[in-house]
This record gives structure tokens, C-alpha cells and sequence, in this order.
């Protein structure tokens, strides 16, 4: 990360702690509770870790129970860290990147469900929006979004305002809202949520052929047995 780009740039780790029966919740069945924290705690580590090596200021954002502490997680200790604002997920992104925008003059939000996310796309993102793009969104295969990022002038409460959060039509309707506002708008290419058990098992496909990428996720999905399955499995 380089100054300039630090002080231009900021992207918020929307994330939770890694409480049994809290995270990943729609992963529990095919995981217990614990595993599903477990596997929680390994994708935030995991993108904190590539995240931290990017051309901007990480801050991370965590969803907090009533008189619980800000976490101080280690993978992304070369940030900030700060609580959400309350309210929907509409309501606690516009907050947090209103709040950043005073201070920096582009910004983003990605989650923490996406271990395979790597700060050069981060960093594409902000390339576009400093070449001309109001708004740019990474999309998902399921309808929503893994990332949005903007410039301070276009960070607009409309935006996020009754989104049909969790559905197929996320990033259709958060599209729309851009067009309504006049904002020009960039794609990233597509990318995956780890939401539910179809979605791990394809990441643990992925992981199989690719040895090096998020170490503390294949490392779990080794011990529960995963890999061996799809090893199993392809012969």
C-alpha cells in the first residue's frame, strides 16, 4: 500500500465474530455450529490477509452484539477496526461508507464470505472509479454483489434504500437505483459467496486444484475430509 493510495482509498471488511451458531448459519446442517464459526474465522483471516497487501486503507467493520468490544483480529491488524451502525445491511453500509467518504475520496465494502477475493481486483476498482466510474460492483453468481465501491460525490442513501437484501434481485435493483441517480457505473467480473453447502463444496473443488490460495480455509477443509472426498471423487 502506498501513501498516496492510502489516503485516497479506503475499503471496509464488513465481517462478524466468529460465534457458534451467529456466522454462517445457512452452512449449519452440513456443518455443526462450531465448524460453521470455524469456517467463518478462516475466510476472515484468509481475505484479511490478501486485503492487506492492497493499495488502499482496510478498515474493518464488525457487526456487533449489544456492549460487545470491537474485535482486534490479527489478519487485518494493519488497518482500523469500528462498529457497524445499526439498522439492515442497507443501513450499515451507507453509514460506514458515508463515514469514510469524509475522510477518503473513494470507497468500498466487500464481506468477509469471500476468501478467494484478492486486493488486485480491489485495486481495479478503485482504478475505475478514479478513471471516471461514479459506482462499481463486483457481481455474484447469485444475483447479489461481492463488492461496491464509490466516490465520495456519489455515496447516496438512495442506493442502498429498500434493496431486497439476500435474494437474487440485490444487484438488479442497486443497478437501478444507480441509473435513477445518473451515476455511471462499472462491472468487475463475477464473483462467488460462500453462503451455503453447494457454494463450500465448489470452493473446496476450487481449493483441490489450487494449492496455494486461502491457507487457513483448505487447511480446515482438509481435516474435516473435503478435499479427500473430491479427490475420491474425480477417480
Amino acid at each position: 500500500m502506498t501513501g498516496d493510495d492510502a489516503q485516497r482509498r479506503c475499503l471496509l471488511l464488513f465481517t462478524k465474530p466468529a460465534h457458534p451458531g451467529r456466522v454462517k448459519t445457512r452452512l449449519i446442517g452440513e456443518l455443526s455450529a462450531n465448524q460453521a464459526a470455524a469456517i467463518h474465522a478462516a475466510f476472515l483471516g484468509d481475505v484479511g490477509e490478501r486485503l492487506a497487501t492492497g493499495r488502499f486503507h482496510l478498515r474493518t467493520s464488525w457487526a456487533l452484539s449489544d456492549g460487545e468490544e470491537v474485535p482486534r483480529d490479527l489478519a487485518t491488524a494493519g488497518g482500523d477496526h469500528v462498529a457497524q451502525a445499526p439498522g439492515d445491511l442497507g443501513d450499515r453500509l451507507y453509514a460506514g461508507l458515508a463515514t469514510a467518504a469524509k475522510q477518503f475520496s473513494t470507497v468500498g465494502a466487500v464481506g468477509s464470505d469471500h476468501p478467494e477475493l484478492d486486493a488486485e481486483t480491489v485495486d481495479d476498482a478503485f482504478q475505475q472509479l478514479e478513471d471516471g466510474a461514479d459506482a462499481v460492483f463486483g457481481p455474484t453468481v447469485d444475483g447479489g454483489y461481492y463488492l461496491i465501491g464509490l466516490r465520495r460525490e456519489a455515496v447516496r442513501r438512495e442506493i442502498f434504500a429498500g434493496v431486497p437484501w439476500s435474494t437474487p434481485s440485490v444487484l438488479e435493483a442497486s443497478l437501478d437505483r444507480c441509473q435513477k441517480l445518473g451515476l455511471e457505473v462499472a462491472l468487475l467480473p463475477q464473483g462467488h459467496d460462500i453462503d451455503f453447502a453447494e457454494d463450500l463444496h465448489q470452493l473446496a473443488a476450487r481449493l483441490r486444484a489450487d494449492e496455494t490460495s486461502c491457507p487457513r480455509t483448505r487447511a480446515l477443509l482438509t481435516q474435516w475430509g473435503w478435499l479427500a472426498s473430491i479427490e475420491r471423487a474425480e477417480h
